[in-house]
């Protein structure tokens, strides 16, 4: 069947581009051509920063501040207070990734030859956190690391939030509330904000000098201990609904007040359950998660035993490895434990970069980690990070 004026249709768009090449090579040669557009968005949302260690220094007994800065040539991007940075780790034979909430305020890093970004590490459990183990006792002042940031969605919106915060928070999940205490004294951000911060005790309070140097008319920290102190005359225990009520400035079910938590993920369902408690509604509660469960086997249905091994093929364009995956680790790390490099950000279920297609076999998605699109769960896509094989598998890999 012949079509009228096809060819002149499906030409159209090499005729716009030849036009448009035309009219740069008769432009003014003194002036050449530059995509200002591009060249914004880039220094916006950069695919990447490089940043060197400017200062190391003690936040608590258990956990360090690490100061960065753009390495010469590079700018770093607009962040907002609560989002995180995703870094580029090389430990020992593994290449992998971790996120961290930036600590310090959005305006530190927009001083010119003077921005800076911070987070706070906190040395991890032996043979647990092995990448915090690193970060901790092992980075040193002129070290440079590859950055991706800014991410996530953990950061205040006054079309979205209530004018009046309230924060829970829970050991080293104190950081992303420090950047919006210090956003807040600095005037740059325009909300109140009462941090009820739980720690184990009060020697290793994280941070305890910063959140005090920012606390004023508009920010304000009380400090919960969960461990024996006898010395201690402030509030005990946990970050129970008594004490939620206690100190929020309004009614917690009348939905002038919005909660965000911040902390181990232990915390997560116990601060879940003191909300509903009293009655606060589901849009008014916003919650911060970084890392897979440690326990897979403990998450809400999930059928399988952890201490199984299975094999895993991966697909790479015409490319085809099988290596052996655990049961009890996602796909991301047997990825990762494989050689096989996949984007990955918040490590969480949430952003997708590590996104791959399983053409193949069981898995198990926890409820709670479970960030996919509609598109994504109809047409077999899963999320790395926050998926487990429950038998031999085969993944196809995204290859950019």
């Amino acid at each position: 069947m012949r079509v009228n004026w096809f060819f002149k249709d499906v030409m159209g768009a090499s005729r716009v581009t030849n036009a448009r090449r035309k009219l740069i090579a008769s432009g003014d040669p003194t002036r050449p051509y530059a995509d200002h557009p591009g060249a914004l968005a880039a220094e916006l949302h950069p695919a990447w920063t490089r940043v060197r260690v400017a200062e190391v220094r003690d936040a608590s007994p258990t956990a360090r501040f690490l100061t960065f800065v753009p390495v010469d040539g590079d700018v770093l991007p607009p962040f907002q207070a609560g989002q995180y940075v995703s870094f580029e780790l090389k430990v020992g034979p593994t290449k992998t990734t971790r996120p961290y909430s930036i600590c310090s305020a959005p305006w530190q890093a927009r001083q010119g030859t003077d921005s800076f970004f911070e987070i706070c590490v906190r040395n991890g459990k032996p043979g647990v956190s092995f990448a915090a183990n690193w970060l901790y006792g092992l980075v040193k002042v002129g070290d440079e690391f590859v950055a991706h940031l800014p991410y996530g969605q953990f950061f205040y919106e006054p079309l979205r939030d209530a004018r009046h915060v309230v924060a829970l928070a829970g050991g080293s999940g104190i950081t992303p509330f420090l950047s919006m205490a210090r956003e807040i004294a600095h005037g740059a951000l325009d909300c109140d904000l009462t941090i009820l911060y739980g720690s184990a005790s009060a020697s290793d309070i994280i941070a305890r000098k910063e959140l005090e140097a920012v606390c004023g008319e508009r920010v304000h920290l009380v400090n919960v201990l969960s461990g024996d102190d006898e010395t201690w005359d402030g509030e005990r225990g946990f970050l129970s609904a008594d004490l939620i009520k206690k100190y929020s400035p309004a009614d917690p079910a009348s939905g002038a007040v919005s909660y965000f938590v911040c902390g181990p993920q232990a915390m997560y369902e116990f601060v879940r359950g003191e909300l509903d408690k009293l009655g606060v509604p589901v849009r008014r509660v916003r919650m911060e998660v970084f890392g897979a469960p440690r326990d897979i086997t403990k998450a809400a249905g999930y059928p399988g035993a952890s201490a199984r091994m299975f094999s895993l093929t991966v697909r790479r364009g015409l490319r085809e490895d099988r290596f052996m995956a655990r049961a009890n680790e996602p796909l991301l790390v047997a990825l990762e434990r494989a050689g096989v490099l996949v984007d990955s950000r918040c490590r969480s279920g949430a952003c997708g970069a590590c996104r791959v297609r399983l053409v193949e076999g069981e898995v198990f998605v926890p409820e709670t980690g479970d960030g996919r699109r509609w598109a994504d769960k109809k047409f077999g896509y899963v999320h790395s990070c926050s998926t487990w094989p429950l038998s031999d598998c085969t993944i196809e890999v995204i290859i950019k």
